[in-house]
């Protein structure tokens, strides 16, 4: 089992960055798909961005791509979101999870707000 953490999240204008963070425990983490969720008010949650064990493979969703990047150090046990060009349709809580691949998540993080104002 993995417990996850996120944090980085805030509020933020438009056009602005952030990078959000996700801290897992246990040993491991580097067995893990790690996937970002987001859950903006009224609707329901939807896949941001996924990556592989060892990092070398990638998903993003299309109203994410070339604007958010998904990393992990295995060494740190944490998984990363670098949210560049943020836009007000970009706010929602956002999720960590950890799974057997990018269809499969099983652990999931309590999640963090990210508020983007125009």
């Amino acid at each position: 089992q993995v417990q996850l953490v996120e944090s980085g999240g805030g509020l933020v204008q438009a056009g602005g960055s952030l990078r959000l963070s996700c801290a897992a425990s246990g040993r491991t983490f580097s067995s893990y798909a790690m996937g970002w969720f987001r859950q903006a008010p009224g609707k329901e949650r939807e896949f941001v961005a996924a990556i592989s064990r060892s990092g070398l493979s990638t998903s993003y969703a299309d109203s994410v791509k070339g604007r958010f990047i998904i990393s992990r150090d295995n060494a740190k046990n944490t998984v990363y979101l670098q949210m560049n060009s943020l836009k007000p349709e970009d706010t929602a809580v956002y999720y960590c999870a950890a799974g057997t691949d990018f269809s499969t998540f099983d652990y999931w993080g309590q999640g963090t707000q990210v508020t983007v104002s125009s």
